[in-house]
């Protein structure tokens, strides 16, 4: 009797287990106010921050890899060591923040705004920048990032 009913529990169990979204790739916190939040060290591959205000936050070490942050706030926030491979910071406000050792290759930022980013280390590879936005960043850019082993004038063309 026991068995008759724990099979079909247990596929029903094992249905709903591979229809259900993992837990991180549903991570969407799109137009919050998140200011100060402590994000660091954490897989959020994918997450969407799209127009969320994260001034001052501590995305530090964490993977960020394909995340969206379209128009972000992001006013000195710490992204530094982070995965921002393929993320997506079009119209993202980058006033003072961190990027020490970031990875943003493959980023797309043609809009973002840059002011008084540290980027010592930052690895800026296929990232298309607007031409102010390049000098600017160029003015500032130094190190070698420890991940990709690229110093940041080159990825940036500088």
């Amino acid at each position: 009797m026991h068995r008759r009913l724990l099979a079909p529990l247990l596929a029903l169990l094992l249905v709903f287990g591979l229809l259900l979204p993992s837990a991180e790739a549903a991570m969407d916190y799109a137009k919050q106010v998140l200011i100060g939040a402590d994000f660091s060290n954490r897989d959020m591959q994918g997450v969407t921050f799209n127009l969320t205000n994260l001034r001052e936050a501590d995305l530090s070490g964490s993977d960020l890899q394909g995340a969206s942050l379209y128009g972000a706030k992001l006013q000195d926030a710490n992204l530094s060591r982070t995965n921002l491979r393929d993320a997506t910071l079009d119209s993202a406000v980058l006033n003072g923040t961190d990027l020490t050792d970031a990875v943003l290759e493959d980023a797309f930022a043609f809009n973002t705004r840059f002011i008084d980013v540290t980027i010592s280390g930052a690895d800026f590879t296929n990232v298309p920048l607007r031409g102010d936005v390049l000098k600017t960043l160029c003015a500032a850019a130094e190190g070698t990032n420890p991940v990709t082993g690229r110093d940041t004038r080159d990825t940036l063309g500088c």
